[in-house]
């Protein structure tokens, strides 16, 4: 089996230990990604802002790894406060328009009190 590492640089990559994303058999693993802005190493306050960050840097990883959002199967949201999640309905409407992917919320606490969504994705590598 071929395995393919992807980082987006993101210093809790080196420190906790894990991969942006994983390639291998024709699929993609996107671990939990959170709204950082990576290039600034900032958390913006709104659930929107964090969301479409979080997209942002899913896309660019299944871009690395020969895919794209079009190529999602599956996406897990998970958000501390329920009641802010149609705020991010916009983005991620938009984002799986084509992909119509299988997905679920899940409403818990995440790493940080800052960390208004976290998103972890599944795609496919297309032939």
């Amino acid at each position: 089996m071929s395995v393919h590492h992807i980082s987006t640089g993101s210093p809790f990559e080196e420190q906790i230990g894990y991969s942006r994303a994983v390639v291998a058999d024709g699929w993609v693993f996107v671990a939990g990604t959170t709204g950082y802005d990576y290039a600034q190493m900032v958390m913006p306050d709104s659930i929107e802002a964090q969301c479409s960050n979080a997209l942002a840097t899913i896309a660019k990883a299944l871009e690395d790894a020969g895919s794209g959002l079009d190529h999602v199967v599956r996406v897990n949201y998970i958000v501390p406060d329920k009641a802010e999640w149609p705020k991010c309905w916009p983005a991620t409407s938009k984002a799986f328009a084509r992909a119509k992917p299988a997905a679920t919320m899940i409403s818990a606490d995440l790493q940080n009190a800052e960390m208004k969504i976290e998103i972890e994705v599944t795609a496919r590598v297309p032939a």
